[in-house]
């Protein structure tokens, strides 16, 4: 972007933008049932309402003006760059988008798109054949595909927080949870006592470090 160049109002951006992350999501996630579309349809709520702020209305510089302006007088407000606050706040110097924070949320992100893919063909191959998800993420933790949503959301957080996304980030945090543990009780019971060996040695969300689960396939009738 030029130094000319308009940093928001472009609402053409801000449609490009989303709807290049949100069909990259969906090619991998590929939600089928409603558990399935709730869980993308959080995540797609969360990506708009970034890049409406990231190229549209800096609603989040545009409430927080009159402290910035007074705690950071040199500041910018209307440049893009100000959008990135976590700079601003940690006094960097230079071009924030090679900072620290935003080479980490590359990583957040990369991981995150991986792991999603990863457990999706996981998924779908033990759906088709009528068996539970073991192999792959699923022998470290038992919702791969809700932990690589979060890492992507907490990866553009690390570039471009927002009011709206900030709030929005612990209420998905609890709803994937609740999605998780609802889950966990339909595989119950289709799986039984399979599925309740398959979860006393593979932890929800955090992998158990050093250690990997046996890959066992689960059928129906375990």
């Amino acid at each position: 972007m030029t130094p000319n160049a308009p940093a928001y109002g472009l609402w053409l951006l801000v449609i490009f933008n989303s709807a290049i992350f949100i069909m990259f999501a969906f090619s991998f996630f590929k939600p089928a049932t409603p558990r399935d579309w709730r869980t993308f349809s959080a995540f797609s709520a969360f990506i708009v309402a970034l890049f409406a702020e990231m190229y549209g209305f800096p609603l989040t510089i545009y409430l927080l003006s009159g402290w910035l302006q007074t705690r950071y007088p040199n500041l910018d407000i209307l440049s893009h760059n100000s959008g990135h606050l976590w700079s601003t706040l940690l006094g960097e110097k230079g071009d924030p988008h090679f900072s620290v924070l935003h080479v980490a949320s590359y990583v957040f992100l990369g991981y995150g798109f991986y792991l999603l893919s990863s457990a999706w063909n996981v998924l779908y191959h033990a759906q088709r054949s009528g068996r539970l998800a073991t192999a792959g993420p699923y022998t470290r933790i038992r919702h791969p595909q809700y932990v690589a949503f979060v890492l992507i959301l907490f990866g553009f957080l690390l570039q471009w927080p927002t009011l709206l996304t900030l709030v929005m980030f612990p209420l998905l945090l609890v709803m994937y949870r609740r999605l998780a543990v609802t889950e966990e009780s339909e595989m119950r019971a289709q799986f039984g006592n399979g599925y309740h060996r398959y979860i006393q040695r593979t932890p929800r969300f955090f992998p158990a470090l050093g250690k990997t689960a046996p890959v066992t396939k689960i059928g129906n009738n375990s």
